[in-house]
């Protein structure tokens, strides 16, 4: 396998905790060696159940690049994810920043751009790719199976799952609610799906109808008006250059039963899919009769590592690790998670303006 790949994490909040320390750990050719985090105590956590005390812990991320890493995964809210992945390619290590790419397009296009200089790897967190539904449905659609995709919806509805830890309720570091945090799983999803990353234009609607509710029924309990400065609940309709249309919906509450968490549903000339509650269906005409197929996800089939269904962050940690040895290819560009930060954007400031936004390029 080589030597073994030094990580840094910069970030040691909830999706560090939960996502990628844990995909790293399993990963036996990577270690992870220094941990970031503005609140030290955060870090020196990580450092004790991720590196068993070995690694270094450090408040500034910049001290931490200086260090011989071979990648970094960017950890942080929203409104730092440009500037400290610029800063570590710049630092020449490779990056893997958890979605959304950035707060805006602007920042999305500077880490490219940082990307290009460095000659190093950048790819972001979509893991929801790595899922054995998604990673069926793709195959299909690059077969031709459902033949041109020209209407799509990609949803992400929560009825009463508002997060309220960190500053998931902070617009000016998150940069937005649901639209932002978990609608953006499914738009890439469905642009992912149909190859297809050149809007047109886009019309947004933005709602904050439940934010100052007291009793909230929420998941994690509720939640301090006062503090939910993102939207509740938002809405898209995006057209694309070749004309395909998408819905996109996203909502943390929502007076609604018709609970959805990335998934995409699309239609297209010779057949359509839907993912629902982690099932795909895909449907079309045979022999002038209506079929659905409804494929066996639970074992097989995974094109990556073998027959045995994985954990699609454990998945997602070792094609980046892979990627960094030579040997294999990103699965999320760069480019394309630009692409959904452009639409997102968009369709923020459609709702603001009441207008539809129309991209230059």
């Amino acid at each position: 396998m080589g030597k073994t790949l030094k990580y840094g994490i910069i970030g040691c909040g909830g999706i560090a905790e939960g996502k990628h320390m844990p995909a790293i750990q399993n990963l036996k050719d990577v270690e992870m060696v220094g941990f970031c985090d503005i609140i030290k105590e955060k870090a020196e956590k990580a450092n004790k159940t991720f590196a068993a005390g070995k690694g270094k812990v450090y408040t500034d991320y910049r001290e931490l690049l200086k260090e011989d890493l071979d990648a970094v995964c960017v950890l942080t809210p929203n409104s730092s994810h440009s500037e400290i992945s610029v800063a570590a390619l710049e630092a020449d290590k490779h990056v893997m920043c958890e979605k959304p790419m950035a707060k805006n397009y602007k920042e999305a296009l500077a880490m490219i751009a940082a990307r290009d200089k460095s000659g190093k790897l950048l790819t972001i967190g979509y893991q929801n790719r790595y899922r054995p539904d998604s990673l069926f449905l793709k195959a299909e659609c690059d077969k031709g199976t459902l033949g041109e995709i020209y209407f799509a919806k990609a949803t992400a509805i929560r009825r009463r799952a508002v997060p309220t830890w960190g500053v998931f309720l902070d617009e000016e570091k998150q940069g937005g609610g649901p639209l932002i945090d978990i609608g953006t799983h499914a738009l890439d999803l469905t642009l992912f799906m149909m190859d297809n990353y050149t809007p047109d234009y886009a019309v947004g609607t933005v709602y904050h109808k439940l934010n100052n509710d007291k009793d909230t029924g929420n998941a994690w309990g509720d939640w301090d008006p006062a503090k939910f400065t993102v939207e509740d609940s938002a809405f898209g309709f995006i057209v694309m250059k070749n004309k395909a249309t998408i819905i996109l919906q996203s909502s943390w509450a929502l007076n609604t039963t018709a609970v959805r968490e990335a998934v995409t549903t699309l239609c297209g000339t010779k057949a359509g899919a839907d993912m629902v509650h982690g099932e795909l269906t895909i449907n079309g005409v045979q022999n002038g009769r209506q079929y659905v197929l409804k494929p066996d996800l639970n074992a097989g089939g995974v094109a990556f590592y073998g027959a045995a269904v994985q954990k699609d962050i454990d998945i997602e940690a070792r094609t980046f690790a892979q990627a960094i040895r030579g040997q294999g290819k990103l699965y999320v560009l760069p480019e394309q998670a630009a692409a959904v930060t452009k639409i997102l954007e968009g369709i923020y400031i459609s709702a603001k303006t009441g207008q539809p936004y129309y991209f230059k390029d």
